[in-house]
C-alpha cells in the first residue's frame, strides 16, 4: 500500500480500512467499518472508475461514516460501513464474477464484521452471485436472490420531499410543483414516477441521454439538458447520482427552493450547509432522506417481509424530517445540525 493512502487510513476516526488489489481485473477493493456502537457495520458496495486508489479510498471511508449516521438517526441496531471496487473500465462477464468472488473471499476473512448491501454500480444480480461466495450480504438469508433497494430508497426520499414541500409552503400540495431528478437510475427512475403520480411536473436530467429519455416518457417529464441543470427554475432539486453537487460553485446557480434526493454525500464539503441556509434553500440531510433502502433492508433482516409494511415503515422517514426542520428552525440552524443531533443522541453522544 503507498504511503498516501496509509495516511488516510492512520487519519481517519473509523475503526478501521481493508484494502486489496485484484491484480486479475486491475481493480482495488476498500472495505471501510466507520463505527460498531449500535451494531456490525452495515453498508452498500459502490463499483466505479476513480481517478485514483487515493480517490476510491476517500470516498468507501465518508461512505462508511455516513452509514454511521444513517443508521443512527433512525434508531437501527446497525453500525457504519461502506464498501468500494474501484475499477479500471467497465466490467462484465467473467471478469466481474472474478472481481465479486475475490470480494466475497475478503467479507469471508472479515468474519461477518461487515454486511454487505447492493449501491451505486452493483446490481441485484451482483448481490445474487456474491451469496453464492459468502453469508453476509443482507437480504440474502432470506432465501432467493436479495431484492433491490432502489423502489425502498425512492419510497422514502419521495416521502422526504413531500415533508420539505409541507414545511416550506404549510401544505403537501404537488401539483404544478417542479421537480428536478439528476439521475434516472435504480433510485431515480422510481422517483420520478412517484413524482408524477403525486401531480408534480417532472424534470429529468442524465447523462444516458437514452435513460432519460425512457423515464421522461414513461412518467410524462421533461428532459433538461446537464449543461443547465443547476440554472433550470424548479421548487425542488432531487439529485440521485453521484454526490457533492451541492457545492461552493453550484450552490449560488441553484433556482429551487429545496435540495431533497437520493445521492450520499450531497454536500462536497460541511460549510455548504451553511451556504445552502443563506441562500433560503431547505436541505433534507441526505443519510436521513436517502435512508429507505437501508431501512427496508434491515427490517427484513428482522423478518419482516410484508411489502407493504415495508413500505409504510420507510416512508416514516417524512415524519422524521418534518421533526429535523422543526428543530432547525427552533435552533436557527441548517437541519444538518438537527439530523447530526439526532444520531448523536441515538449513539450516546450527548
Amino acid at each position: 500500500m503507498s504511503k498516501s493512502l496509509e495516511s488516510m487510513i492512520e487519519g481517519w476516526d473509523g475503526l478501521g480500512v481493508v484494502s486489496s488489489y485484484h491484480a486479475g481485473t486491475g481493480s482495488w477493493i476498500f472495505v471501510a467499518l466507520h463505527d460498531d456502537t449500535l451494531g456490525r457495520p452495515t453498508g452498500g458496495c459502490r463499483l466505479k472508475q476513480y481517478d485514483s486508489p487515493a480517490a476510491a479510498l476517500r470516498d468507501a471511508m465518508r461512505l462508511a461514516e455516513g452509514m454511521t449516521w444513517k443508521w443512527a438517526a433512525m434508531d437501527f441496531p446497525y453500525g457504519g460501513g461502506k464498501s468500494v471496487l474501484a475499477v479500471p473500465g467497465p466490467i462484465r462477464g467473467d471478469a466481474r464474477r472474478r472481481l465479486f468472488t475475490r470480494f466475497g473471499e475478503i467479507l469471508n476473512g472479515l468474519n461477518g464484521a461487515y454486511g454487505v448491501g447492493e449501491d451505486l454500480g452493483t446490481t441485484p444480480g451482483d448481490m445474487a452471485f456474491l451469496a453464492t461466495v459468502t453469508p453476509h450480504v443482507a437480504g440474502a438469508g432470506r432465501g432467493g436472490p436479495p431484492p433491490d433497494p432502489g423502489p425502498f430508497t425512492a419510497a422514502g426520499v419521495h416521502a422526504g420531499i413531500l415533508a420539505a414541500v409541507a414545511h416550506v409552503d404549510g401544505e403537501r400540495e404537488m401539483r404544478g410543483k417542479a421537480v428536478l431528478v439528476q439521475g434516472t437510475g435504480d433510485v431515480g427512475g422510481p422517483l420520478a414516477h412517484l413524482l408524477a403520480g403525486s401531480g408534480a411536473r417532472v424534470l429529468v436530467c442524465d447523462l444516458d441521454e437514452g435513460r432519460a429519455r425512457a423515464v421522461a416518457d414513461a412518467c410524462g417529464g421533461e428532459i433538461i439538458d446537464p449543461a443547465v441543470i443547476y440554472d433550470t427554475p424548479c421548487d425542488v432539486y432531487a439529485p440521485c447520482a453521484v454526490g457533492a453537487t451541492v457545492n461552493e460553485r453550484t450552490i449560488p446557480r441553484l433556482r429551487c427552493r429545496i435540495v431533497a434526493g437520493a445521492a450520499n454525500n450531497q454536500l462536497e464539503v460541511a460549510e455548504d450547509a451553511e451556504r445552502v441556509r443563506a441562500r433560503g434553500i431547505l436541505y433534507a440531510p441526505d443519510y436521513v432522506i436517502n435512508g429507505g433502502g437501508a431501512m427496508a433492508f434491515g427490517l427484513m433482516e428482522d423478518g419482516f417481509g410484508d411489502p407493504d409494511e415495508l413500505i409504510r415503515r420507510v416512508r416514516g422517514i417524512g415524519g422524521t424530517l418534518a421533526e429535523i426542520f422543526r428543530d432547525a428552525d427552533a435552533r436557527g440552524a441548517s437541519p444538518v445540525v438537527s439530523a447530526r443531533a439526532l444520531a448523536l443522541k441515538t449513539l450516546g453522544r450527548t
